[in-house]
C-alpha cells in the first residue's frame, strides 16, 4: 500500500466529475479531487491483475 501511495494512486477525479457508483470507494475530498480508499481497493487491483494475467496467458 506504502507503494501505492507514493505513486499518488490515491488521487482521484475532479469531484463535479464523479459517479455516484464509487461512493464506497471514495475516502474523502481534498481541494475538489476525491482520495481513494486504498484500503477497499488493494484486494481489487490484486483480482484485475489476475484477471489480466490469466487473459494473456491465452486462459
Amino acid at each position: 500500500m506504502r507503494q501505492m501511495l507514493e505513486a499518488g494512486v490515491h488521487f482521484g477525479h475532479q469531484t463535479r466529475f464523479w459517479n455516484p457508483k464509487m461512493a464506497p470507494y471514495i475516502f474523502g475530498e481534498r481541494n475538489r479531487i476525491h482520495i481513494i480508499n486504498l484500503e477497499k481497493t488493494q484486494p481489487l487491483y490484486g483480482q484485475a491483475a489476475a484477471f489480466v494475467r490469466r487473459g494473456a496467458d491465452g486462459g
